[in-house]
């Protein structure tokens, strides 16, 4: 195994190569050419009200990143409503689902600082189990850190990391990963089989992210395949990419040394708390339609709903229809 100031320096190194300023953030962007459209919409006009949380510095926002996901919504029959204040149980009254997506702490926190108080997770919590119905979506480090005590509410833990896997017999890594009927890994639930046979979610893409702890009587939705493993963060990953890439003598040390194995585990559950419902998802991209333009000229590439060959948007739209109750 490499001496830890030989890690170190291999970490900086590929970091300062790779990212120097880290620019994925700003690359992603809501793809303006999806289709939106619902063919046969679930719920008539004015149908339950979906609150999107925007008042937690979110990453995905109903008018920006996570627009097609609102549009999608709006034209299935939800009267999708922006959430810009705190949250309490008078405002909650009000909601049928409340999405939150990739929250953080607000601007200047300190590491580690959840996005919600202790009065707003009390709130949540008391609201699902009185009947209402929660869609938690936490993505790769630091999404995790900042939704982790909201998690902990309904027993979920959260692994605040970015997940991988090995891609071509070991050759290369993965970060995007299908979980579908044919590989076993797409799990067993209304979400998933739907109204009808038209309706069934055969496979599912997924962007990264990080990895979900299933608590007793919640069903999995989408599982981590028996290889996968997860990583503190983005430097670390790219540090594993390059010595497995590029077949250096020290790879399974570093590997080793800078990520845990996470096979067994969620990306994706699905349970009922009290007389609620909720959802957690360790992934934020696939619910979206996003455009991600990376390289030198950089190079359009489709995430999400808006990427061929995965049936993302009737997950978007079965998930919804399970926590609205349409499905049971």
């Amino acid at each position: 195994m490499l001496p830890k100031g030989r890690i170190a320096g291999l970490a900086f190194m590929v970091a300062a190569i790779t990212f120097p300023a880290d620019p994925a953030v700003a690359q992603q962007t809501s793809d303006p050419d999806f289709d939106a459209s619902v063919e046969n919409p679930a719920y008539a006009a004015n149908g339950p009200v979906v609150v999107i949380d925007e008042a937690h510095a979110n990453f995905h926002t109903s008018t920006g990143r996570y627009r097609p996901f609102a549009e999608l919504l709006r034209n299935d029959g939800y009267t999708v409503v922006a959430g810009k204040s705190p949250i309490d149980r008078d405002g909650l009254d009000a909601t049928d689902v409340l999405v939150i997506s990739n929250a953080l702490p607000p601007p200047g926190a300190a590491p580690g600082t959840p996005a919600f108080t202790e009065r707003e997770s009390d709130a949540i919590e008391d609201w699902v189990r009185d009947g209402g119905s929660l869609l938690l979506i936490a993505d790769h480090a630091p999404f995790g850190s900042a939704a982790e005590s909201l998690g902990g509410r309904f027993g979920v833990t959260m692994g605040k990391g970015w997940v991988w896997d090995f891609r071509e017999a070991g050759a290369s890594i993965e970060t995007r990963f299908v979980t579908s009927r044919e590989n076993g890994l797409l799990g067993v639930h209304p979400v998933l089989r739907g109204r009808d046979a038209s309706e069934e979610v055969r496979s599912l893409k997924a962007f990264s992210g990080q990895s979900l702890g299933v608590p007793a009587g919640a069903s999995v939705l989408m599982k981590l395949s028996e290889t996968a493993r997860e990583v503190r963060n983005r430097t670390d990953l790219e540090t594993i990419r390059a010595a497995v890439e590029g077949r250096a003598a020290a790879a399974n040390d570093l590997i080793e040394e800078l990520s845990e194995p996470v096979g067994g585990r969620a990306q994706g559950i699905a349970m009922t708390v009290g007389a609620g419902r909720v959802v957690v998802l360790g992934e934020a991209a696939m619910l979206s339609a996003q455009v991600s333009r990376r390289g030198d000229p950089p190079r359009a590439t489709p995430m999400g709903m808006n990427e061929p060959g995965n049936d993302n948007r009737q997950f978007v739209l079965n998930t919804l229809h399970w926590l609205s109750g349409l499905l049971h």
